[in-house]
């Protein structure tokens, strides 16, 4: 299907391109890397009038680390940057490895981390980890910029609590605590090209082998990434042990809420998010002791 007819804008500033978003409203689009959008515009499902690119916008694609203050990731960072920062690599593993197994590398060498997660599917796959990790994210108007935490930013598929008048600027990630690690894990009928069918996202801090911090993230096993709030509450706060660490996981398929689709069964799903929960505590456990 041919792309419908539109105006196309390429802003080098923010301010610009804000201007141009209050300019068309409803009937305008915005485009990061377009691996999301040009699929939808082809398949006639999005029909914008004009599309504002964010590409040439500099201060969106940067990459910067303060080890008092944390990772702050540009929206418009593409995600093969995010799997090769080193600071990302030393400090936050889970998220370039949620990166770094997304689709492909023509995908990842032209897609975004705040296209993924402003696209809002359920099995966006930077999701799990940023959220495991406390991430917020900033978006601006004309009038104001906000900060969002990630657990508030998804209200369904498809969905953020964006406003339609605003742009995601960036991703701020805080320092990890000492003593914590954190994971992600992820499962596809086609492993490194098919979207997830279940992912998860963990985050544990230890002290004296007890779990003082604990944050366990879904995807794609809810109409939204989801923090398994139960299995966290069980294990905060215990001794760890091997009997705990599977009953916070039994918890966490619990509380999932999955459908059956093309990629997997309700059945399934339900135990891989146990499996991939228990997979991604381990991993966190033993680079927190590590740390």
């Amino acid at each position: 299907m041919r792309l419908p007819k539109f105006e196309y804008f390429e802003p080098e500033t923010l301010e610009e391109a804000l201007r141009l978003l209050a300019e068309w409203r409803e009937r305008v689009c915005v485009l990061a890397g377009g691996t999301d959008v040009l699929v939808k515009m082809r398949n006639g499902r999005l029909k914008p009038g004009a599309v504002i690119a964010l590409e040439r916008i500099s201060s969106l694609n940067g990459i910067g680390f303060d080890l008092r203050k944390g990772l702050t990731i540009g929206a418009g960072a593409k995600l093969s940057d995010v799997t090769s920062h080193p600071d990302i690599l030393r400090y936050y593993p889970a998220i370039a490895r949620a990166a770094r197994v997304m689709a492909n590398v023509q995908v990842r060498n032209m897609g975004t981390i705040g296209g993924n997660l402003c696209n809002a599917a359920p099995s966006a796959e930077n999701a799990p980890p940023l959220m495991a990790l406390g991430a917020v994210v900033t978006a601006a108007s004309l009038e104001e910029e906000r900060r969002i935490t990630l657990d508030d930013f998804f209200r369904g598929p498809g969905l953020t609590a964006m406003k339609p008048e605003e742009i995601m600027t960036s991703i701020f990630v805080p320092t990890p605590p000492a003593n914590s690690g954190a994971s992600y894990q992820r499962i596809s009928a086609r492993c490194g090209v098919d979207i997830a069918a279940v992912s998860v996202g963990a985050m544990i801090m230890i002290e004296d082998t007890v779990c003082r911090e604990v944050r366990i993230a879904l995807g794609a096993v809810a109409p939204v990434p989801m923090r398994a709030l139960s299995a966290e509450a069980f294990l905060k706060e215990k001794v760890w042990s091997e009997e705990f660490l599977r009953e916070a996981a039994r918890i966490s398929a619990d509380e999932s809420r999955p459908i059956s689709d093309v990629r997997a069964s309700l059945e399934f799903r339900k135990q891989m998010v146990a499996v991939m929960t228990q997979r991604a505590l381990e991993e966190a456990y033993g680079r927190a002791i590590k740390r």
